[in-house]
């Protein structure tokens, strides 16, 4: 445990419980319509976003293209933060010593959506330090300003060095962190695979190179099959998708596309033996799902039931519709890749950013 704490620049007082450092969940920036979300970071964790985030905010047209590549944007968004890069963020829950800045408090629906920049105040001494955000739609979170806060060792952790912290544990990942079941309770497909789903599949696009992709039957026909068939075209697949990664078996075809954990604490992207092999990282909680599937039988593997009888545990959870890829995840990772300069995969851009009701969105 690499324990740290944010405190104010400006008196030193301590904003935040001990807490580590892990990898900026792709869903970070993540809306779900009217959904009241959870927060986006576990507690006693802290990500940071190598972006700029929050206002001032300006339109492509006013920073053009040229301006927006040196920044990592190679395709037309609606809009840039001008901020700072390096925001810090953190569960609401894990935050100390914050007051609200009542006049930065708008939201939209219920809660606060950060429209008015920093809305926390450091309650020792009123510096503006961070932008907390509750808003229907949005996942709870609470960003720091950069150049507001500095990290300082934790009051009851000891600190490493970054360069000192060991890198992507894979051995244990399967042990350590739990898989996202695909559907929630209700029966709408989980928040957590549309976003997974959608950065998955800007990348999957940037590897496939124009070309169709077959996929394996089951999760990964489910959730990536519509959308393979809407963006790329029809015909003979040379290429397929299969899962790789840590406890799979090591071989990975010359065709073949190897979807690999991204892992949740370094942000790691696992590698094949080849190092030539394409890669398309996806989220660890996801793909444990995908890769290490948990099959839940109607009746006992042996032995059965005596008639009349019937198993009293939950069966496994079907959706209630098919399944859609976070189209704002999707059109925000293809953004951020050189390879959307391709006209192409700029034609499949265009498409989706022009039609948001479009399948397979």
């Amino acid at each position: 445990m690499y324990g740290v704490e944010i405190a104010c620049v400006r008196c030193d007082a301590v904003l935040t419980r001990p807490i580590e450092r892990v990898a900026l969940p792709v869903r970070a920036h993540q809306t779900c319509w009217h959904d009241l979300l959870p927060p986006l970071m576990e507690s006693g964790t802290y990500a940071v976003d190598p972006e700029p985030f929050g206002p001032p905010w300006r339109s492509w047209s006013e920073i053009g293209a040229r301006a927006a590549a040196e920044r990592g944007v190679f395709a037309p968004v609606h809009r840039l933060s001008l901020a700072a890069p390096g925001a810090v963020v953190v569960a609401p829950g894990d935050t100390r010593g914050t007051v609200l800045i009542p006049e930065r408090c708008d939201g939209y629906c219920m809660g606060l959506d950060g429209r008015d920049g920093p809305n926390l105040a450091c309650a020792r001494c009123g510096s503006a330090v961070a932008t907390r955000i509750d808003d229907c739609s949005l996942w709870q979170t609470v960003w720091f300003v950069p150049d507001a806060v500095r990290l300082v060792p934790g009051s009851d952790a000891d600190v490493c060095s970054a360069a000192a912290e060991p890198g992507a544990d894979w051995g244990a990942l399967a042990r350590e962190y739990r898989a996202a079941p695909p559907v929630e309770p209700c029966g709408g497909w989980d928040g957590r695979w549309a976003a997974a789903v959608g950065a998955a599949l800007a990348r999957l696009l940037a590897v496939s190179e124009g070309e169709p992709v077959s996929l394996p039957d089951g999760i990964l026909t489910d959730t990536f099959g519509r959308a393979l068939d809407a963006l790329l075209p029809s015909g003979p697949a040379a290429r397929r998708l299969v899962p790789a990664g840590p406890g799979l078996p090591a071989a990975v075809g010359e065709s073949d596309i190897a979807l690999v954990p991204r892992h949740p604490r370094t942000g790691e992207v696992w590698q094949p033996s080849d190092p030539a092999a394409a890669v398309v990282p996806l989220e660890a909680d996801v793909w444990l799902h995908v890769a290490f599937p948990r099959q839940q039988l109607p009746v006992p593997a042996t032995g059965g039931l005596p008639d009349g009888v019937y198993r009293d545990d939950p069966l496994p959870l079907r959706p209630m519709r098919l399944f859609a890829p976070d189209r704002q995840v999707f059109l925000r990772t293809l953004a951020r890749l050189p390879a959307v300069r391709e006209p192409w995969l700029r034609a499949v851009y265009d498409l989706v950013q022009d039609a948001p009701f479009g399948q397979p969105f």
